[in-house]
């Protein structure tokens, strides 16, 4: 494993790159914080799938503390800081991290699927030594695979830019090529799936809900229309994070079945910025998607300022999940009746 001089190419984009990566780190680490502490001020009201949305955030906010700080120091001095045993370091923690995030998405999918399938039954919940076995699954799971290159089964190595480091991908297309057809098999394709079949059954079950609920009245319930805004949240969720590692595993592949040498540095560059980023995402789609998230924030911000003009959210605002939005009063007198029945299908089906 040996740390060259950095292309000609990417050198001149060194200030640019470590730019970004510093604003990536802020975004990232203050975001993911911020989710962490509004679950902490709620710790005693929390649902037990709303563990997973925490969880989530852990991984995030782990990536971001562990790798971008050194992948800045290395854009600064134009040079991978550290020898082998750094950049074993730097490949395996993001290696770790991303498997416990793609895996965090489709647990959450799955049980995002199986409570709304349980809607009709309020009494039926998840309990907290599930959601906590599931959170330990998510992490041997992404220490077991993480651990394979370390045994000899896949290797880790610096990327084409010399910047940081990853899984070497060049190198294991005849050294772990079976390693690579399994860690995209369970990794990303069978996740990739699971998650879409998964909302995409949401919103069958979302859109027969609805139809029901029109022939019987005229109007459309509070629960669907949280539920719809839940789906989507999670949508842009998923969608975001697997956005952002696409491009860098087509050019992974690319480089197993082709000559890494014909992708220019830039190219390879690129790719590794948008996975970097997916740590920044969540965040801002809860803030911009979720109005209790958004109403907590700011109250967070009026008590760092000192400010008495916070309010207390309402028991009904208390109940629903962290990332969830807000659930409207009823305008029409007569919708009184179904409200307390909503709420309690809601608290059956939203998940943080």
């Amino acid at each position: 494993m040996c740390f060259g001089q950095i292309s000609i190419i990417v050198k001149p984009h060194c200030a640019l790159l470590c730019l970004l990566l510093s604003v990536s780190a802020v975004l990232s680490i203050m975001g993911n914080l911020l989710v962490l502490i509004m679950a902490f001020k709620k710790s005693s009201k929390m649902k037990p799938p709303e563990l997973l949305s925490v969880n989530l955030a852990v991984t995030d906010l782990g990536a971001a503390v562990t790798m971008y700080p050194l992948a800045v120091a290395s854009a600064w001095s134009h040079r991978w800081l550290g020898g082998d045993v750094t950049c074993i370091y730097y490949g395996l923690v993001g290696f770790f991290f991303g498997v416990a995030s793609i895996m965090n998405l489709t647990v959450l999918a799955t049980v995002r699927f199986i409570v709304s399938l349980n809607m009709q039954s309020p009494k039926e919940k998840i309990s907290w030594m599930k959601v906590k076995m599931l959170c330990i699954w998510i992490w041997l799971y992404a220490l077991i695979w993480s651990l394979f290159p370390i045994l000899g089964w896949g290797r880790y190595g610096p990327e084409p830019f010399g910047l940081s480091c990853s899984l070497a991908w060049a190198q294991m297309k005849h050294e772990g090529f079976s390693f690579v057809i399994f860690m995209f098999s369970f990794n990303l394709v069978l996740p990739i799936v699971i998650i879409i079949c998964c909302y995409f059954g949401i919103a069958i079950k979302l859109y027969f809900t609805y139809k029901k609920s029109i022939s019987n009245s005229n109007r459309v319930p509070n629960i669907i229309k949280l539920h719809r805004r839940l789906l989507v949240i999670a949508v842009l969720i998923s969608t975001g994070f697997i956005g952002c590692w696409a491009p860098y595993g087509m050019v992974s592949l690319w480089s197993i079945f082709h000559d890494s040498n014909s992708i220019p540095p830039e190219v390879s560059l690129l790719p590794c910025m948008f996975a970097k980023s997916s740590t920044v995402y969540n965040p801002l789609i809860y803030y911009i998607f979720s109005r209790s998230f958004k109403r907590e924030v700011k109250q967070l911000r009026g008590w760092c300022l000192g400010s008495t003009s916070c309010q207390v959210s309402n028991n009904i605002n208390n109940s629903i999940y962290m990332i969830t939005a807000d659930v409207r009063n009823p305008q029409p007198e007569t919708a009184a009746q179904s409200s307390s029945r909503e709420i309690t299908e809601l608290r059956t089906m939203t998940l943080g």
